[in-house]
């Protein structure tokens, strides 16, 4: 039902002319048959035999050290970032931790399936400079252990995982290390039922939010956690409280507790967050009636952007509706203003959710940190006095939603059949390390890449440079099943790579394609990609630095006065020109029987969106213009539309003769059977003439008595009364008979037969 809504919400907006963002198209796509080359992780090690492949269900992918950690099924693989990779990327090290068998056997008497029981890995973090923090679901028994970044080697006792990891895999949890302390987001029990957000080691007590408190927490999915000043930042979506009458309605959120919380009094909040609070994310498209994203996918680190300090997101329509995702930013100095306002509160079960008046709140302000100016004669939160602990412990939810940046998405992608769910940010692109790319990972496999343009220290735009499909069956397909879903991405700026990690394989992609354009000087500054130059050698190369001299127009990529080129990519920009002659790449090798037999060849169309693409056909030759293309669509239509018409007819028409013979006979039989009827009539008309002439009674009943004699004595006879008789009214209607086929056959052939009989007796006569 609500596919069909929002469906009827777009074609409206179309029709009444609204102002509904269209779908940016790319300057660049790049399909399957250029980046299946790209190196791929397996889970091999190298020198062995690497024809038997294992299924990895990798969880995350984590970059430290220059060294990429991946935490798998059963174990963590370490690569050298820095290792130069052709086809295939080799693991260094790999440490291997299954369960127990007692685990195990728990599991599966718990009714899960066996390949529920392993021991996935969730938490992988670096706790200090030569210590790693490891956690796993370890079959459905979650622990956690530390182990030395360099070799691997476990470090102190096995802790248990409750309220660190999740026990399911499927279970979606955030952590992270701050100040020595361990910030975790999940659920603590076997069901899935009791969500926490939590704190444990480090110096400072365990606290946790209010257990089966649903105005704290209801049924969240965490997607990220974020130390930012004073605070630690968990951003999430969950079913809104606010909103439960019209059923299970998930709005995104962000939520703060402070470093310093030591949890309340032993009266209210003890061992629980005194400073929690949540706002809701605005990420809409302004009008009338706002149209909302409210499924929040990815969150990244805060980012710095001309000054400000900035998260952007990905969000999603729901899951039941038909795809769309839209790219929100939010100023961090907005959420700290969110977490300022007004409260909200709903008085009873049946009542709505309201503003809470300012004079109802009380001093200090719940969910404001101990020992700063708004409580500063307050060292500890558990000094806090009850009216301020019980006010946060029923009213945790603001008023006011988080507005995304100029109020309105940075970037939106609904006329696709995908989402959105991964993002990765480079802030510090280009050889003058001044603009901000960003990588957005989509649930098919495919990663678009854009350039963050921003006016007055504000994202306000969005340039989208290029489409990349990364998935390759070949390599990461495991038993014919093909899971494209993007789980995790990771930027490494020095490696100029972006790794790309699914559930069967990470791959290792570049960050940009600058030798695509070859020596092709327009095609490489209608790029506009901050990572690619136009170099005095004459051809387009990755710039690093500002050492060596080159050419890029990255603001408005004008390539007035550059010829088209040959043997290269000619990408357009804002500029119609006429047609494009046949080009491929130099650097490319001509097709083989042993290579994708697809060539790459440049667009033709002329719109301002960008024309480099990589076609599916085989040669110029057996290109067919658009336009013919189009027309021949339409008359292909047309003469269907009146084949049909005609077809339609006839058949028709034939179905009304056919009613109408069929009434016409049954018209003609009817006239029949009324004529057996009156000849009926007719004889019964005779009988009572006679016996008006005969004067007798007993002439009348002589034909229907046996052998017409008389049975009545004549001195017994009495006057018969012909009352009872039939009359012409009385008379039923008698059926004419309808002779068989075969009797119709033998009378036919009879009457011949007499007739060619009476014919020879008139000839013979006349010989004679």
């Amino acid at each position: 039902m609500r596919s069909e809504a929002l469906l009827l919400y777009f074609t409206l907006l179309q029709m009444a002319g609204a102002a509904f963002p269209e779908d940016s198209e790319p300057i660049t796509i790049s399909h399957g048959n250029y980046t299946k080359h790209y190196p791929v992780f397996v889970g091999h090690r190298p020198g062995r035999n690497n024809t038997q492949r294992h299924k990895l269900d990798i969880q995350l992918i984590v970059i430290t050290n220059r060294t990429l950690y991946i935490a798998a099924r059963d174990h963590i693989y370490t690569v050298d970032i820095d290792t130069a990779n052709t086809e295939e990327i080799f693991f260094n090290k790999k440490l291997t931790w299954k369960s127990r068998q007692p685990d195990v056997d728990t599991c599966r008497m718990k009714g899960k399936h066996k390949d529920e029981c392993h021991n996935f890995i969730k938490v992988l973090l670096q706790q200090n400079d030569d210590t790693l923090f490891v956690c796993g679901t370890n079959a459905f028994n979650p622990s956690c252990r530390t182990y030395k970044t360099d070799t691997l080697d476990a470090l102190g006792e096995e802790i248990s995982g409750m309220a660190r990891c999740p026990y399911d895999a499927k279970h979606a949890n955030v952590a992270l290390f701050a100040d020595g302390k361990l910030y975790s987001a999940t659920v603590t029990d076997f069901l899935a039922i009791d969500a926490v957000i939590y704190r444990s080691l480090g110096d400072s007590p365990t606290l946790r939010t209010v257990k089966h408190d649903s105005k704290w927490l209801k049924e969240p999915y965490f997607v990220q956690a974020v130390d930012y000043g004073d605070f630690i930042y968990f951003f999430f979506r969950e079913i809104a409280m606010e909103y439960n009458s019209m059923g299970k309605v998930v709005f995104p959120r962000v939520a703060r507790v402070c470093k310093n919380d030591r949890g309340g009094s032993q009266r209210v909040l003890e061992k629980q967050w005194t400073s929690f609070l949540k706002a809701r994310l605005n990420c809409s498209i302004p009008g009338d009636s706002h149209f909302y994203f409210n499924i929040l996918q990815a969150v990244t680190d805060v980012i710095r952007i001309n000054g400000r300090d900035v998260v952007m997101a990905t969000f999603s329509t729901p899951f039941n509706s038909i795809p769309g995702s839209a790219v929100c930013a939010y100023d961090m100095a907005d959420i700290a203003t969110a977490f300022t306002g007004r409260f909200k509160e709903q008085k009873s079960p049946e009542s709505t959710w309201t503003p809470v008046p300012e004079e109802k709140v009380p001093k200090p302000r719940p969910g404001c940190c101990a020992a700063t100016p708004s409580a500063e004669k307050y060292k500890v939160s558990n000094e806090f006095p009850d009216d301020t602990l019980n006010f946060i412990k029923m009213h945790p939810l603001m008023d006011e939603a988080v507005p995304s940046i100029a109020n309105r998405p940075w970037f939106l992608k609904t006329m696709v059949r995908y989402r959105l769910t991964r993002i990765a940010v480079d802030s510090a692109a280009g050889p003058y390390r001044n603009y901000t790319i960003v990588f957005l990972g989509s649930e098919r496999g495919i990663i678009l890449k854009f350039l963050a343009k921003v006016s007055s220290g504000f994202l306000n735009d969005s340039l989208f440079l290029e489409e990349l499909s990364i998935y390759s069956p070949e390599k990461c397909s495991i038993d014919g099943v093909d899971d494209k879903r993007i789980i995790s991405m990771q930027i490494d700026s020095k490696s100029h790579s972006l790794f790309v990690a699914f559930t069967s394989c990470v791959v290792k992609v570049p960050l940009s394609r600058c030798e695509r354009h070859g020596k092709c000087k327009k095609s490489c500054i209608a790029s506009r990609d901050p990572y690619c130059g136009w170099v005095s050698e004459g051809a387009c190369r990755e710039i690093t630095s500002t050492k060596w001299p080159f050419e890029q127009d990255v603001e408005q990529g004008n390539t007035d006065g550059l010829g088209d080129c040959q043997n290269s990519f000619v990408a357009l920009n804002g500029h119609s020109t006429s047609s494009l002659s046949t080009v491929q790449p130099k650097d490319h090798p001509e097709p083989t029987d042993k290579r994708d037999p697809y060539i790459a060849v440049p667009s033709l169309t002329h719109e301002s969106t960008g024309v480099i693409r990589e076609s599916f056909q085989k040669g110029r030759d057996q290109m067919v213009p658009i336009t013919l293309l189009a027309v021949a669509v339409v008359l292909a239509f047309i003469m269907g539309a009146v084949f049909s018409g005609i077809v339609v007819y006839c058949v028709c028409d034939h179905r009304r003769r056919h009613l109408e013979l069929s009434a016409r006979k049954k018209t003609k039989e009817a006239v029949n059977s009324r004529r057996g009827s009156m000849n009926s009539v007719t004889k019964l008309t005779g009988l009572f003439e006679t016996q008006a002439k005969d004067g007798r009674p007993e002439a009348i009943l002589a034909p229907l008595m046996h052998n017409g004699k008389t049975l009545i004595k004549a001195e017994e006879q009495q006057h018969l009364d012909l009352v009872a008789l039939p009359t012409p009214e009385s008379t039923p209607m008698q059926l004419r008979r309808k002779p068989s086929r075969a009797s119709r056959d033998w009378e036919r052939n009879q009457n011949l037969i007499n007739a060619c009989a009476k014919e020879l007796v008139s000839w013979a006569r006349l010989m004679s």
